[in-house]
């Protein structure tokens, strides 16, 4: 996978918007960056994290709680803190803050019974590189596989939800990953001038965005 953007942003989906504002700028310092309409009466408040974004959406009716993904913590770099701090955010998702490290933003813990096939599927398919045992990185972001229990769960569901991985040709990469065994979430669909997306699935079923942003590539062409 071509990178556009050498860090990975996560996305996580809430029925407690204030309170989960408050914590993520407050407490986790994470500063917010933009608000963005996503369809479907949902809002995406965007925050930084280094070149990544934390995304939380919140849709404009409740929905169902639904079963945890593999998406289980988050570890954020930052010069906030002296020494390792573990939190929880208002809606139950693990945090930790840990102090400035060269060249690492964020690291994305990921649950798995089947950590073969997610091995393979991270390294192979999407082709990131092993940095340690079951460690891929994303530019400044990691991927860490753990092996634990996981129930089957829906796309729809609060918690951290899904990861983005910016390219610069949306369509070409999500063609390639089917051709390599990866699952199919979304073909690519157009937003306005802003993005072309596209979701993908991994071999535990976890959703994966893939975006061509504007902003980002200067073209979605």
């Amino acid at each position: 996978m071509q990178l556009a953007k050498p860090a990975l942003d996560v996305g996580l989906h809430t029925n407690n918007l204030d309170a989960m504002l408050a914590f993520w700028q407050n407490e986790a310092h994470a500063p917010f960056s933009e608000l963005l309409p996503v369809g479907g009466g949902v809002r995406q408040h965007r925050h930084a994290v280094g070149n990544s974004i934390i995304k939380i959406n919140h849709s404009r009716e409740p929905i169902d709680p639904g079963q945890p993904t593999g998406l289980r913590a988050l570890r954020l770099y930052t010069e906030h803190t002296t020494q390792s701090t573990d939190l929880t955010d208002p809606d139950g998702n693990v945090l930790q803050l840990c102090p400035v490290e060269e060249d690492k933003n964020l690291l994305l813990t990921l649950v798995t019974p089947n950590l073969q096939a997610q091995q393979d599927f991270y390294g192979e398919v999407l082709g990131l590189a092993e940095v340690n045992d079951s460690t891929f990185a994303v530019g400044a972001s990691a991927i860490s596989l753990t092996e634990g229990e996981l129930r089957p769960f829906e796309r729809a569901g609060t918690g951290f939800r899904y990861m983005t991985f910016q390219v610069f040709d949306v369509v070409g990469e999500h063609k390639t990953v089917l051709q390599k065994g990866g699952g199919e979430g979304m073909a690519p669909i157009r937003l306005g001038e802003v993005a072309y997306i596209s979701f993908i699935k991994d071999a535990d079923q976890n959703w994966l965005e893939i975006s061509q942003r504007k902003s980002i590539t200067g073209s979605l062409d």
